[in-house]
């Protein structure tokens, strides 16, 4: 595939959607993510609703274009998910990775879809997801 086809306008324009979700100050709500593959960082801040779901986000990414395209793909449509939401898209986003499950449900995945063909962006496709559950993720001694 060519890189023509990877970076498309659609997906080099979603990168540009991140400006709009800085950090959160004094986000109770943390959690950090780091692609092995490629070294891409993503750093989430959360706020919850009354139920326990998604409220308001905070990014800090230092990734290519597909792992910020790929924020920006998760950040558009994660107010409102609970963790159980996010743990089961991240798990089925991994086995569609390795072509062992069909595209996870979740709008507008089919943007980064493409890069499904180059594993060392497997990585920092899934930044978002893994960074949300670690913010999620009941902490030792928390509550």
């Amino acid at each position: 595939m060519s890189a023509a086809k990877l970076y498309t306008p659609d997906l080099l324009a979603a990168t540009l959607e991140l400006v709009q979700y800085p950090p959160l100050e004094n986000a109770l709500l943390r959690g950090e993510a780091r692609s092995p593959t490629c070294g891409s960082t993503l750093a989430i801040d959360l706020s919850l609703a009354k139920d326990s779901t998604i409220d308001r986000i905070g990014l800090t990414v230092r990734a290519c274009a597909v792992g910020q395209a790929s924020a920006a793909v998760f950040v558009r449509h994660a107010a409102g998910r609970s963790e159980a939401d996010i743990v089961a898209v991240a798990d089925r986003f991994s086995a569609w990775l390795d072509d062992e499950a069909p595209m996870p449900d979740w709008p507008d995945i089919a943007l980064i879809a493409p890069a499904q063909a180059y594993p060392a962006r497997h990585g920092a496709m899934l930044l978002p997801w893994k960074a949300a559950m670690a913010a999620l993720s009941p902490r030792p001694g928390a509550r």
